[in-house]
């Protein structure tokens, strides 16, 4: 969806308008990006489309972590396995951050 110049809105702006620019969004869900300074800073949607945002988000995540998963399966097939000593090594080389999660 793109954005109009009258869905772009600056926050002082907004401040005095937010419950037009509220009832406009969830009327006729057009989603209004507030800036700050001239840059865009947060947007103003419907909370309805946020949950199907967010739901999507998940979605994505369940399907990267399917496709890691047969990642690992195949690699497990082709035989391409670590020993420990190389698994360790491995970790050695990772951030602090990946070889706590390991």
């Amino acid at each position: 969806m793109s954005l109009r110049a009258s869905d772009v809105v600056p926050i002082s702006e907004a401040r005095a308008r937010l419950t037009e620019l509220a009832e406009d969004v969830v009327g006729h869900g057009s989603e209004k990006l507030l800036t700050k300074n001239g840059a865009s800073y947060v947007a103003l949607v419907d909370a309805r489309k946020l949950d199907y945002y967010h739901a999507l988000e998940a979605e994505h995540a369940g399907l990267v972590l399917v496709q890691a998963a047969l990642e690992g399966l195949e690699d497990v097939t082709a035989g391409r396995l670590l020993d420990e000593a190389e698994l360790d090594g491995a970790l050695a080389g990772a951030p602090a951050k990946a070889r706590k999660k390991a």
